[in-house]
């Protein structure tokens, strides 16, 4: 395939989220800011790794914007602490420990998360490269999320064009416990184009966005979708960053976020042995 404009790029990213919109408002994840990539963590490594985020102009009433429970989002603080580990050449765990500082308030337990992530085939079989992800989330209620335990899960797609990264991660979300147990599936979408420009500085757009339940969407008005130009790249002794500043695009979204990931990987030792060369899954 011949390597297209990113405008071109851009567009593509584009057309698929406003299709996931049209089909089905979730909630945006305030300490999740990061568009996953289909290449997981290698057997044997560490990676520690904290997302930040802060809403410099948001809703001054909870259950707003990126609040998804009783306090409002304004000048909100989330600093998730993430610890990864490969645990095959193919899928790695994960758990997180989420906090929150509200603005004028201390820092705050606001919930936890295990997930498992893989990949399928080895990189460049498949025209699109295909991986997925399954998750259980704990949250702090009422004060960060009216719901108490949900299950996510979503498929991850990306295509290398020229210089060019392309990402996307639909997301499903289920309530297990909670307000909205007895609902269906909440649709979302992450999304991003990043520019391979030096290994150290390369610059990026990335989309979050929540449409609502996939069968009763909510008013466009009331959905949440966010765009954030990002740079990113990989600094000296595996420190890997992403930082940017995100607009909201409805009145439903908060209007600016500030989102700071860093990551370090380390090698600790493998559990399990190599996965097979013919392996598709494990």
């Amino acid at each position: 395939m011949r390597p297209c404009p990113c405008s071109h790029a851009f567009l593509c990213v584009a057309a698929f989220c406003s299709l996931g919109a049209l089909r089905c408002a979730a909630q945006v994840d305030p300490w999740e800011f990061e568009v996953y990539p289909y290449s997981t963590t290698p057997r044997g490594m560490a990676e520690f790794e904290t997302d930040n985020s802060v809403v410099t102009s948001g809703h001054d009433e909870g259950g707003e914007g990126t609040a998804a429970g009783t306090i409002r989002s304004q000048g909100m603080w989330s600093n998730a602490y993430e610890f990864s580990y490969g645990l095959t050449d193919r899928i790695e765990g994960a758990i997180y420990l989420n906090m929150a500082q509200p603005d004028g308030g201390g820092l705050r337990w606001a919930g936890d998360n295990i997930r498992l992530r893989g990949r399928l085939f080895d990189q460049g079989v498949l025209p699109v490269d295909v991986g997925w992800y399954a998750e259980l989330e704990w949250h702090k209620t009422p004060q960060f999320d009216d719901a108490m335990r949900e299950l996510e899960f979503r498929p991850i797609l990306e295509k290398d064009v020229g210089a060019f990264s392309i990402l996307v991660n639909p997301k499903f979300e289920k309530v297990l416990a909670g307000v909205g147990h007895d609902q269906g599936f909440e649709f979302g979408y992450d999304a991003g184009i990043h520019y391979r420009w030096t290994r150290a500085l390369s610059p990026g757009l990335e989309l979050y966005g929540g449409a609502g339940l996939v069968d009763q969407l909510g008013p466009l008005n009331g959905q949440q979708h966010y765009v954030f130009p990002v740079v990113w790249g990989e600094l000296p002794h595996g420190l890997e960053y992403n930082f940017g500043a995100g607009y909201g695009l409805t009145h439903g979204s908060d209007r600016v976020i500030v989102k700071s990931n860093l990551e370090l990987e380390r090698f600790v030792g493998a559990l399990f042995k190599a996965s097979a060369d013919s392996g598709w899954f494990f």
